[in-house]
């Protein structure tokens, strides 16, 4: 039986044909743990008995989420002359969440988010992206407004992609902790180390080391959960096959991936999230190797999104692993490529059974 049999009258979406307009307000609203982790919880995190830092981070968030449960003083973070309360303890008001790909550094984070005895309106999660994102859409003071009275801030992905966002970033977190707001970030890199492999210029080490002075560093070994006891990522699938689950997927959309790519290119990134709305799965047809740094940031970032949103990803051409060309992979944003693979992975995944058998 010809799979193109399975194709019927109903066309699919296509992410190329949708240019999503996402209002200030929407972003400050979706500031919450994505889709994926609305269920999370630190009961719900099976730390590997075989790296002991998993456990002893689950105790230290679990008590730094109760310490949170007091609500901030009049005015911000400075403190009343006549406040009975004892003064808030010298030391970072953060905690950094550093590890490799896949070991929940997410998934605590979220839990970190829900445990805080705090209306979800006063309390923050996001990537650094949409962060500065945020940023650029209400602009620097009315976000510094916007934040200054939530409970906490999570960030999730912490990076430092350009010398303007480590001041950018480094003068916000200045200014929230000032105000009194908690911080929690997860990254693949210690605050001290972030830029390394990036930037050479001295000038803006100061500025990492500064934002280090914000976190308690909390280390998290293991290995990629997405990979642990999982079969090897399934290999594409024709042309036909991919056009065919589009077909006959109900809300699924169907693209040519250079195609995509260059939309991309015409979407800001702050509407990827936007750009997914409501999609069952994304069929991308004839993926071959981003051709250049640029188009493989943009990637990432909606690799991001599908992954925080569960949407299964089918896909012909070239496996994921060979997104990435080696300069890529070895240069100073090969985590982040490393990430998008480890996710796009798990979507592929998640997409065989859109295939007939």
């Amino acid at each position: 039986m010809r799979v193109s049999s399975a194709i019927t009258e109903a066309a699919p979406l296509s992410l190329c044909a949708r240019e999503p307009y996402v209002p200030a307000d929407r972003l400050v609203a979706e500031m919450v743990p994505p889709p994926r982790f609305d269920g999370v919880r630190f009961d719900t995190y099976i730390p590997d008995p075989n790296q002991p830092s998993q456990t002893e981070a689950v105790r230290v968030l679990s008590g730094f989420a109760a310490g949170l449960g007091a609500a901030p003083e009049a005015g911000g973070g400075k403190r009343r002359w006549f406040s009975r309360r004892p003064a808030a303890p010298a030391g970072p008001r953060g905690v950094y969440l550093d590890g490799g790909y896949g070991v929940g550094k997410t998934h605590l984070l979220a839990s970190l988010w829900h445990a805080t005895p705090a209306e979800p309106d006063r309390k923050a999660f996001g990537t650094f992206v949409e962060l500065t994102n945020l940023v650029g859409a209400l602009g620097f003071q009315q976000t510094v407004a916007t934040l200054s009275g939530h409970r906490l801030l999570c960030i999730d992905e912490f990076e430092l992609d350009d010398p303007g966002d480590t001041v950018l970033v480094s003068s916000l977190l200045s200014r929230l902790v000032e105000a009194g707001v908690a911080l929690a970030a997860t990254s693949n890199t210690l605050p001290g180390k972030l830029g390394e492999g990036r930037f050479a210029a001295a000038d803006f080490l100061r500025e990492i080391q500064g934002l280090s002075a914000h976190f308690r560093p909390l280390r998290i070994d293991g290995e990629d959960y997405r990979h642990r006891g999982l079969p090897e990522a399934p290999a594409p699938y024709s042309d036909e096959q991919v056009t065919a689950a589009a077909h006959a997927a109900p809300g699924a959309s169907l693209d040519a991936f250079p195609a995509l790519l260059d939309h991309l290119a015409r979407v800001h990134p702050s509407r990827y999230g936007a750009l997914t709305d409501e999609l069952s799965a994304v069929c991308l047809t004839g993926v071959t190797p981003v051709p250049d740094q640029s188009t493989a940031l943009r990637l990432v970032v909606l690799a991001d999104r599908l992954y925080d949103r569960e949407v299964p990803v089918l896909a012909s051409g070239v496996p994921f692993d060979r997104l990435f060309g080696e300069e890529m992979l070895n240069g100073g944003y090969r985590k982040k490529y490393f990430r998008a693979i480890s996710r796009l992975t798990a979507l592929a995944r998640d997409a065989k059974g859109l295939v007939a058998q």
